[in-house]
C-alpha cells in the first residue's frame, strides 16, 4: 500500500472512530419550541474553571451511548445545576455522562432553558416543560439507542436537582390524542438521583437565588407550594438515590431530609447518603478528607440492584 492510500485509509479509520465516540445532539422540540418569545438574545457560553452555558434558546440533549459490549440497558437524564440563572455543563453535565458511560449506563446531558420572563411565556414552567419533553424523547428513541424503556433515570445537582425532583413529583403517562408520536410517551422517570438538591420553596429553608430565578421575588405561594417537592411526592414517584454534605452552606442538608421524609411518607423506596463534609457542588472531585467520594460506587450499586 503507497503512502497516500495509506494515509486516507488512516484518516478513513479515525473519522469512524470519532464517529461511534462522538455525542448525539438532539434539538428537543423538532419544530416550534413552546413559551418562547421572539427576540434578539442568543445562547452564551463561558469557559474558566467550568464550561458555563447561559440564556439557553433551544434546549437540547447530548446522548453518550457506552460501548455495546458493556451497555446495561440503562440511561439516565443529567440535569445540570446553576440556581435556574446558568448551567454548570461539563462539571454536572458532560463530566457525569462519560462517568456513566464507563459503568455501561447512557448519559443523556439535557441543556434545559432557564427561566426568563424577556424570551418566555410562563417562564416558571419552562424547565420542567423541557425536562418532561426530554424523558418523552429518550423512551420514544429507547430501542434505537439500545436502552430499555423502563430503566430511563433523571439525575440532577443542586437547581438541577430541584428540576430532577420536580420531574420525579410531577409527571403524566403520555398523550396518545397528540399528534406528535413523540407526546406519547410518557414523563415520569423510573428512577431519580438527586445530588446536593434544591427541594423546598418553602421561606425559611430555600435557597433564595433558585426561587427567586424561577418564580420570582413576590411568587404566587400556589407555586411556591407546587415547587416545594418535599409536598409533591406521589406513591408512584420513583426510587430514590440522594447524596449531600452536613456543612453545605449554599443548599441547607435539609433539603435532603425533607425529601427523604417526603418519599418515605409515601413508602417509595429511598436510599440517602450524608457526608460530614464536602461543601456544595463537589460533583465528581474528591476533597482531601475523601468523605464524599463514596456516592458515586454506592449510586452505581443501587442502580445495578434496581428491579
Amino acid at each position: 500500500m503507497n503512502k497516500p492510500t495509506l494515509l486516507a485509509f488512516l484518516l478513513m479509520l479515525t473519522g469512524v472512530s470519532m464517529a461511534q465516540t462522538s455525542p448525539l445532539t438532539l434539538d428537543i422540540y423538532p419544530g416550534e419550541v413552546p413559551f418562547q418569545k421572539t427576540t434578539d438574545v442568543t445562547e452564551t457560553i463561558q469557559s474558566n474553571d467550568i464550561l458555563v452555558v447561559s440564556k439557553v434558546q433551544n434546549p437540547q440533549i447530548q446522548v453518550f451511548l457506552p460501548a455495546k459490549r458493556s451497555a446495561t440497558g440503562k440511561a439516565v437524564i443529567i440535569c445540570p445545576g446553576g440556581g435556574y440563572g446558568v448551567l454548570a455543563y461539563d462539571w454536572e453535565g458532560l463530566d457525569i455522562a462519560k462517568w456513566l458511560n464507563s459503568h455501561g449506563i447512557a448519559g443523556i446531558v439535557l441543556k434545559y432553558r432557564l427561566p426568563s420572563t424577556e424570551t418566555q411565556t410562563q417562564s416558571h414552567v419552562v424547565p420542567m416543560a423541557d425536562g418532561q419533553r426530554a424523558i418523552r424523547l429518550v423512551r420514544h428513541h429507547a430501542e434505537e439507542w439500545g436502552i430499555d424503556p423502563d430503566q430511563i433515570g433523571i439525575m440532577g445537582f443542586s437547581a438541577g436537582g430541584h428540576l430532577a425532583s420536580t420531574l420525579g413529583t410531577h409527571f403524566d403517562s403520555g398523550n396518545p390524542g397528540n399528534e406528535d408520536a413523540i407526546e406519547h410517551q410518557s414523563s415520569r422517570p423510573d428512577f431519580m438521583i438527586l445530588g446536593y438538591p434544591v427541594i423546598s420553596f418553602t421561606e425559611h429553608i430555600t435557597h433564595i437565588g433558585s426561587r427567586n430565578n424561577l418564580l420570582g421575588e413576590d411568587p404566587d405561594q400556589k407555586w411556591v407550594t407546587y415547587f416545594s417537592n418535599e409536598k409533591q411526592v406521589r406513591a408512584d414517584s420513583p426510587p430514590t438515590f440522594i447524596f449531600h454534605s452536613q456543612d453545605d452552606a449554599a443548599v441547607p442538608v435539609q433539603h435532603s431530609l425533607l425529601m427523604y421524609e417526603g418519599l418515605l411518607e409515601k413508602q417509595v423506596p429511598v436510599e440517602m447518603h450524608l457526608y460530614p463534609t464536602g461543601g456544595h457542588g463537589f460533583s465528581l472531585s474528591i476533597n482531601k478528607e475523601g468523605t464524599q467520594k463514596g456516592w458515586m460506587e454506592s449510586c452505581i450499586q443501587w442502580m445495578q440492584h434496581l428491579p
